[in-house]
């Protein structure tokens, strides 16, 4: 195996979460991810490490994202379908091995916490997102997003502290 194929089975999975979080749609995030991919290739040989090859691959997976942003007309609602008719939650739902009442706890508990993150401001969602999906420490996020190790720090803290709110407040509603 050679070396990039070693890095993209490391990586592959929490890139592609990463984006698909930031956009929402199946199909964007799959081409988003290629050409990620694509420009780890063609900038392979003029890569210095100044930074972990992570941190490297996520400020490239980041810059997509916010560049389909800038054209992007069309955004995906959360509860929009896949390609078998699920909705896009379903990933962070329950194992279907579970029993029925568990399985419909599970979703709905996934729903509110795709809602609650769909309901932070831009900054916070890409710091959760990039430690909650791609593993990265505060200092990686910060290199990533050319912020502060503080910011970044700071941005974290706010998400997860609006995340717990909205996720107490559906708690309450489902209780």
């Amino acid at each position: 195996m050679n070396a990039f194929e070693q890095l993209y089975d490391r990586h592959e999975t929490a890139v592609w979460r990463f984006v698909f979080r930031s956009v929402q749609n199946q199909a964007v995030a799959d081409d988003l991810v290629q050409e990620v991919w694509f420009g780890v290739a063609r900038s392979a040989a003029s890569y210095t490490p100044t930074a972990k090859f992570k941190t490297w691959l996520f400020t490239m997976a980041r810059n997509r994202v916010i560049d389909h942003s800038r054209t992007a007309k069309n955004h995906v609602s959360i509860d929009a379908e896949n390609e078998q008719g699920e909705s896009i939650f379903s990933d962070l739902a329950a194992d279907s091995r579970l029993g029925p009442m568990r399985q419909v706890s599970s979703r709905q508990q996934a729903q509110a916490l795709l809602e609650a993150i769909e309901q932070l401001p831009d900054d916070q969602r890409e710091a959760f997102l990039m430690q909650a999906e791609g593993d990265m420490s505060v200092e990686d996020i910060a290199l990533a997003t050319k912020v502060s190790f503080e910011t970044a720090k700071s941005r974290l803290r706010y998400a997860r502290t609006k995340l717990k709110t909205l996720l107490a407040d559906f708690a309450e509603v489902s209780a």
